[in-house]
């Protein structure tokens, strides 16, 4: 089946220019300027609209096992709402823990997925217990899989974390193997230390949550990750969920040395503050619990982000989605904010949120589709069958209506929660048609998706490294 998309206006990293895209089968077959292409094909109007690739959602975490429950959305219902949003392809992640099989984890996670995606996926390595069986596992899963990436945690003792020593091993065989480590910065110990202190002081509400994981412990963090990823010969870091202006600047100085040192963030730090939703009244916080924390309004993190995104510095925006209900999941932490679940929900809104920087003059076109598109799927190895509206790649393709209005809420978004974190935020534009390799699964308010339609994506290594 070919589909001709007419009257819109492409927008790519390198600019926005009026074309035409023709769609044949699966793939992008050829760009044309305005009015030139064939005839024959079906034709799908786009005038007045911007035509984009599919979002890159590099960082969900669907039916993820955590606090003494599951995250809400399975790989069915999450895949669905990020095509409603206009995401095509998600990268989640496999889980290992201490004591267990890297490849059991794997087949678990597989498992999950195959047949209930509705968008292409592909997949992340969690390493919990990192020993000499999981490091050779991360050169089989490197070579065999399709899993060039690997996530390590200097937070959640007794559950992910890795000491420095197995950090720095696992950088050693990544920088052998190509692979990118990916890394939770916050320090874990001392956290657990202030958590336990405000436990014993009577501080339970949701707020201290955020007040017991300090930037400072974000910053020393990611600094430490730096340094052990400098004496691991350069290793490749990607710092995920970045919150803090302290651990920007440690990213910042790295980048700026010429080092392997990336970063993402995430539009709850963009967009949620300390006060105003985890210091909500009574236990309402506990919906904006997660890791690393939201930040206080009266320092400068949201401002430096959005000038980290434009310079560079913060390379994607990724959403972290880990959604949990409030009642009988976040409850699980009443009068104990350390039991509450952590992650919030917002595959569905991410495309929307940073095009509303765009319309609020914090990002250009461009950069927002680099932020949201392009660079996640160079960064893990999907480019150019992801992330570029370009002949030969996949026909994964959005038309976005700057003159539509999106109004997000509990009760019009598509994730399985019931509550939103973004609850009655206006975005000045909206999703109108999203393709998933040439196939609508969205057009003019109606989906037409469904499960079984998304494929596992064989990765390979980063586009960014030698």
């Amino acid at each position: 089946m070919s589909l001709l998309i007419t009257g819109g206006t492409v927008v790519a990293p390198t600019g926005a220019v009026p074309a035409d895209v023709l769609i044949d089968g699966e793939t992008i077959a050829a760009i044309f300027a305005p009015g030139r292409g064939p005839e024959g094909p079906d034709v799908l109007d786009a005038t007045g609209k911007y035509v984009i690739p599919g979002g890159v959602d590099v960082h969900t975490h669907m039916e993820l096992p955590f606090g003494g429950t599951h995250a809400s959305d399975t790989f069915e219902t999450g895949t669905r709402a990020a095509a409603y949003g206009g995401t095509t392809t998600i990268v989640d992640f496999a889980v290992q823990r201490t004591g267990e099989v890297v490849a059991d984890g794997l087949a678990a996670w597989h498992a999950k997925a195959e047949g209930n995606c509705h968008v292409d996926y592909g997949f992340h390595m969690i390493l919990g217990g990192v020993d000499d069986e999981s490091l050779k596992a991360m050169d089989q899963l490197v070579a065999d899989e399709g899993i060039s990436s690997f996530k390590l945690f200097m937070a959640y003792p007794g559950v992910f974390y890795s000491d420095d020593g197995q950090i720095l091993r696992a950088m050693q065989r990544a920088r052998d193997n190509g692979a990118v480590i990916m890394m939770h910065a916050e320090n874990g110990i001392a956290i657990d230390v202030l958590v336990r202190q405000a436990l014993a002081r009577g501080e339970t509400d949701p707020i201290y949550h955020g007040l017991t994981r300090p930037a400072a412990l974000e910053a020393e963090a990611t600094q430490r990750a730096i340094q052990l990823a400098s004496v691991a010969n350069d290793c490749p870091l990607y710092i995920v969920h970045l919150s803090a202006s302290e651990a920007l600047a440690a990213v910042a100085a790295a980048r700026d040395l010429g080092r392997n040192v990336f970063a993402e963030t995430c539009p709850q730090y963009l967009y949620l503050t300390l006060e105003d939703q985890l210091g909500a009244p009574g236990f309402e916080g506990a919906k904006w619990v997660c890791s690393t924390p939201l930040r206080s309004k009266h320092e400068s993190h949201q401002r430096d982000l959005w000038r980290g995104l434009r310079s560079n510095d913060l390379a994607v925006v990724s959403t972290d989605h880990c959604p949990f209900c409030f009642k009988d999941q976040k409850e699980l932490g009443l009068g104990d904010f350390s039991k509450i679940p952590n992650g919030i929900g917002g595959v569905e809104h991410r495309v929307d949120l940073l095009y509303q920087g765009v319309v609020d003059g914090k990002l250009s076109l461009q950069r927002w589709v680099e932020t949201i598109a392009t660079t996640p799927a160079r960064m893990f190895g999907l480019y150019p069958r992801k992330g570029i509206i370009a002949p030969g790649s996949d026909a994964d393709i959005v038309l976005y209506d700057p003159s539509g209005r999106t109004r997000i809420s509990v009760e019009t978004h598509h994730m399985n929660m019931d509550h939103s974190a973004f609850e009655g935020y206006e975005i000045a534009g909206k999703v109108d048609t999203v393709i998933s390799r040439g196939t609508i699964l969205l057009a003019g308010g109606a989906y037409h998706g469904r499960k079984g339609h998304g494929k596992f994506l064989h990765r390979g290594l980063s586009s960014y490294l030698n």
